[in-house]
């Protein structure tokens, strides 16, 4: 065989010729009038062996940017963050690489347990009863999310904080359309959270959810228990979208009394990869349980008693009458959601912890490191591993000198929120040293005041 992922070989192409009774691959077209074929050959370049084409391939790779080559401060819903090299020796199995859904229990105990564990440990995260197996990203989990309380109190209004990161605002105003569900939005105060006030007075008889992030957009930590009361006074349900390694060391919202716990798994153990994929989470109560998207994997015992599990509570339209469906979602992120369950495990609770606390850590020592180069960090909130510093020129500019500089700077928040230009939001991780935060901010000092 001249090439790994081509099944075929030059025996089994004989084999086939002989079958169909003809010559060559060329006899195929036979039929086809010479006056309509293509004479000459194709304006294409030659083809390449293996080595040549990896060789070709690889030159290209190393014209991006990448996190090998600069030192990155990006975030915004993305980050890089240390995955534990078991991950991939696991995810790479063939009986995990190459599953689908698991229909067939009876063969697929390994992928249902992968699934059943991952359910377990995003309920202890979130401090929700239930977990489904996954779903696509943290949007379409969120926008799922009001979905599922739109139907469930029979209302179709929506009120979403402004800071909610806006591209999960914009999948929800899709799913809205479609549902005729109404969207209003609240704004955020100078602490940079949400401003309580104004949602107090936006919310009425006729809301069926509020959606809050918890750490926000912005990094900042939301008050989730104020919010609850108010929330819950109008009888609408409270609707909180997560980053899960931020709850390594916050009060998991189900304390706080959230209803609907929504987010994106891509913090442990999966790959930034230019945006996904990745993997979305869903938790809620057990009063909500029936009318959540996607599947659940339950543990049961056969007849001789051994522990098994099973597909059990399946809403979408594929398993029920789909007037009664409450989602059209059809498959999850299972090779994704063992990629955190994996990294979670690998952790353990205590690393969790440690791992946030060091993100928590870091950010805060860079604010200072920031403060005493004269740079003015936006908003007064406490924050977990990101945020917004005021730079008074255009972002995309200081973005590209420090990536001269090899490093890969902040979400330019002017791109959605206009009063906010000149402004950079930055993320620090575990992964960053306290050489490279100084080495960030003393290039931002030069660029800034120069």
């Amino acid at each position: 065989m001249k090439y790994r992922y081509l099944p075929m070989t030059d025996q089994d192409q004989r084999e086939m010729l002989e079958f169909l009774e003809i010559n060559s691959v060329d006899d195929l077209f036979t039929d086809i009038p010479e006056e309509v074929r293509f004479q000459g050959e194709l304006q294409i370049s030659q083809s390449l062996s293996e080595p040549e084409l990896v060789t070709y391939f690889q030159t290209l790779a190393q014209k991006n940017v990448n996190f090998s080559t600069h030192v990155n401060f990006l975030g915004a819903g993305v980050y890089q963050h240390y995955t534990p090299s078991v991950v991939n020796h696991m995810l790479l199995r063939g009986e995990f690489f190459t599953a689908y859904t698991p229909y067939q229990p009876e063969i697929s105990q390994g992928e249902l347990q992968a699934i059943f564990e991952f359910q377990t440990m995003v309920c202890e995260l979130t401090g929700m009863e239930v977990a489904n197996s996954s779903m696509y990203d943290g949007a379409t989990s969120l926008a799922e999310a009001a979905m599922m309380a739109a139907g469930h109190t029979g209302k179709k209004k929506v009120i979403t904080s402004r800071a909610v990161h806006p591209e999960a605002r914009g999948v929800l105003k899709t799913y809205a359309y479609g549902q005729s569900v109404q969207l209003q939005e609240i704004g955020y105060n100078s602490e940079g959270v949400t401003d309580l006030a104004a949602l107090e007075a936006m919310l009425d008889e006729e809301t069926a959810a509020v959606i809050i992030q918890y750490p926000n957009f912005f990094g900042n930590i939301e008050d989730l228990a104020a919010i609850e009361k108010i929330v819950h006074a109008k009888g609408a349900l409270l609707i909180v979208s997560s980053n899960p390694l931020a709850l390594g060391i916050l009060e998991a919202p189900g304390k706080l009394g959230a209803d609907i716990v929504a987010g994106d798994m891509q913090p442990f153990g999966i790959a930034a990869s230019f945006g996904g994929p990745h993997c979305g989470y869903f938790a809620t109560t057990s009063k909500l349980m029936r009318k959540m998207p996607g599947r659940i994997v339950g543990q049961t015992k056969d007849e001789n008693g051994k522990r098994g599990f099973v597909l059990t509570l399946q809403a979408r339209e594929q398993h029920i009458r789909r007037e009664k469906a409450t989602s059209n979602i059809c498959s999850n992120q299972a090779l994704l959601a063992l990629a955190a369950a994996i990294t979670m495990s690998s952790l353990g609770k205590q690393g969790v912890q440690e791992m946030a606390m060091m993100n928590l850590q870091k950010a805060h020592y860079a604010k200072q490191v920031l403060q005493a180069k004269g740079l003015e960090i936006t908003f007064t909130a406490p924050s977990f591993n990101e945020f917004a510093i005021k730079v008074n020129k255009p972002v995309v500019e200081v973005n590209k000198k420090l990536l001269e500089k090899g490093i890969i700077g902040g979400y330019d928040l002017g791109q959605d929120y206009p009063e906010l230009a000149g402004h950079t939001l930055l993320a620090v991780t575990e992964l960053r040293t306290k050489k490279e935060i100084e080495a960030l901010a003393n290039e931002l000092e030069v660029i800034v005041r120069g």
